[in-house]
């Protein structure tokens, strides 16, 4: 079955791996390891790369603050200017980058879908880099796929799910894709 996504994209859902439910106790248990590891919410500020990161820091900071009392700073991050395969994917529309003003001496947690080749978390390390000097960068993925490029491993994992070079995961968050679910499929629509 082809699943509607993005532009120009045939994608063939092979199995739905996780629900809303799931996504929802994914979430919860990966703030509550960034308080217990963090020993608190002191300088705490959570960052989602766009665009399903963005969502997914807001529902990790709003899980937070529902057991912790505090509001933390939370912010999302364009890094389409950092990523080292624009000639690849060609260009990309901009998104606002909306951190919290000031990153020094701040545990940013930087908060993404899919943790896939690394690429992405890269070019995120550098954007937050030019916005200040944090004490600590810490990452959270819902999914970790596998398949690394660069020496990276997020700090806080929703679910590990090991996939072969020719299948895709796909975030969908009900923000953005009107439902919460993790897909597995293939990118060219094929059978796997």
């Amino acid at each position: 079955m082809a699943q509607p996504g993005r532009k120009g994209d045939d994608f063939a859902v092979k199995a739905r791996v996780m629900e809303s439910d799931d996504i929802r106790r994914a979430l919860t248990r990966i703030a509550h390891e960034i308080v217990e590891a963090n020993k608190g919410t002191d300088d705490l500020v959570i960052v989602g790369i766009r665009t399903r990161g963005a969502p997914l820091a807001d529902r990790i900071a709003a899980d937070i603050a529902s057991f912790e009392g505090v509001d933390l700073p939370s912010g999302a991050l364009d890094v389409s200017l950092y990523r080292d395969d624009v000639g690849l994917r060609g260009p990309r529309n901009l998104e606002a980058t909306t951190v919290p003003a000031d990153l020094d001496g701040r545990v940013v947690v930087l908060v993404d879908d899919v943790l896939f080749t690394g690429r992405t978390i890269r070019a995120a390390f550098e954007a937050i880099l030019d916005l200040g000097r944090p004490k600590a960068i810490k990452l959270a993925v819902l999914v970790d796929r596998g398949h690394r490029e660069l020496p990276i491993r997020a700090d806080h994992v929703g679910k590990n799910l090991p996939t072969s070079s020719g299948e895709d995961v796909r975030v969908h968050l009900t923000e953005i894709d009107g439902e919460d679910a993790v897909l597995i499929g293939r990118k060219d629509g094929g059978v796997g």
